[in-house]
């Protein structure tokens, strides 16, 4: 089978990539579609396809997107794969989440949050199958430790940072203007990496695209020796890390995966797996708490992430592809036909002129 990804920003790399792993142990092949969006950060042994032309050409089985649309034009299943889990961080009355756009034939779910909504969704709009699969990223995050079900009893080998241990913070925040701690914590984290023996590692979502404000981060880098910062975060950078400061990203239920605690500033969905603060100068005594993982805190955050990935085995992309297989077998062709989407559809057609207008 032929396979395509469609890489819409870099998010896509730590989706996708555990993905293609699983292509190739089946012996299928796989090749990337970068959107002008996504920056070009494929591996010489990655295939890629140059331009629409190619793709579809290529013809593949079916298309994998992370994000919220897909070219409907392209040959092969639509499948989404999700780029996060529904936190409803905008507190939207109808989560942004579950906004059907009628681009896709298959959902592959991670958890019953994400899953239950869409198959009640799917039964009153009969044209797209959902699927409990687990999120292809999870698979680079479980097994990490020892345990049958892949869970990391205590990530970091002690159950709360002693006097002997400097801790090592991860800071991530949102794009959203109304949300993001982004503005507001650079003069926090310089104050607090000149009076604590902590180190940090910075990053920041790739579409908060301010240059002023990626220069301040870089500076502080730049001229502090315990200032990291990363234009991405890896799963093991989340592992070398002891707590994380953030704000309403959903990269908090990524960190949460590890079982590691979260000290967010001004959440728009607080609750007891969190430690939220609304004042700047209360993030240092929030982040000591935090560093000691309290017992009630840890608990809290286990129930959330159980919630919302329910694979903790490091297989979901074999879930995602046997289902695939299952869509293929019971349900390619039998479904109700999809919204028309006549003005979606041309709007999409103009943003490919635009955005492909170089392809050759």
């Amino acid at each position: 089978m032929r396979f395509l990804f469609f890489a819409e920003l870099s998010y896509a790399y730590s989706i996708l990539r555990p993905l293609q792993r699983e292509i190739r142990r089946r012996g299928d092949e796989v090749a990337w579609l970068l959107l002008p969006t996504c920056p070009d950060r494929l591996d010489p042994d990655e295939k890629r396809v140059g331009s629409l032309r190619e793709a579809i050409d290529y013809a593949p089985t079916a298309i994998f997107a992370p994000g919220n649309f897909i070219y409907y034009f392209l040959p092969g299943i639509k499948v989404k794969v999700f780029h996060g889990y529904p936190i409803n961080k905008r507190n939207y009355e109808v989560d942004n989440h579950f906004r059907l756009r009628g681009w896709f034939d298959m959902l592959c779910t991670a958890g019953d949050s994400a899953y239950l909504p869409f198959k009640a969704l799917s039964e009153k709009h009969p044209y797209f199958k959902v699927y409990k699969t687990g999120w292809a990223k999870m698979d680079d995050f479980f097994p990490l430790r020892s345990g049958g079900d892949g869970r990391i009893a205590n990530p970091t080998g002690r159950d709360s940072i002693d006097s002997s241990h400097r801790p090592t913070i991860l800071y991530g925040s949102t794009f959203t203007q109304s949300l993001t701690s982004a503005y507001v914590m650079p003069d926090v984290i310089e104050k607090i990496a000149k009076e604590k023996d902590w180190d940090w590692l910075l990053t920041l979502h790739p579409k908060l695209n301010d240059p002023e404000l990626l220069e301040r981060y870089h500076r502080l880098a730049d001229e502090h020796d315990n200032i990291t910062f990363k234009s991405s975060v890896t799963v093991e950078d989340m592992l070398s890390t002891d707590a994380m400061l953030c704000d309403s990203s959903s990269i908090i239920l990524e960190y949460m995966m590890l079982q590691k605690p979260v000290v967010t500033y001004r959440n728009s969905q607080p609750g007891d797996h969190l430690i939220n603060i609304i004042e700047p100068d209360k993030v240092v005594g929030a982040l000591e708490k935090a560093l000691t993982r309290p017992p009630e805190l840890m608990e809290a955050i286990d129930r959330l992430t159980a919630y919302h990935e329910a694979f903790r085995d490091g297989h979901n992309c074999r879930r995602i592809l046997d289902a695939v297989d299952d869509f293929i077998a019971n349900h390619q062709g039998r479904l109700a036909p999809k919204p028309k989407n006549f003005s979606r559809k041309l709007i999409q057609r103009w943003q490919c002129l635009t955005n492909h207008n170089h392809e050759k």
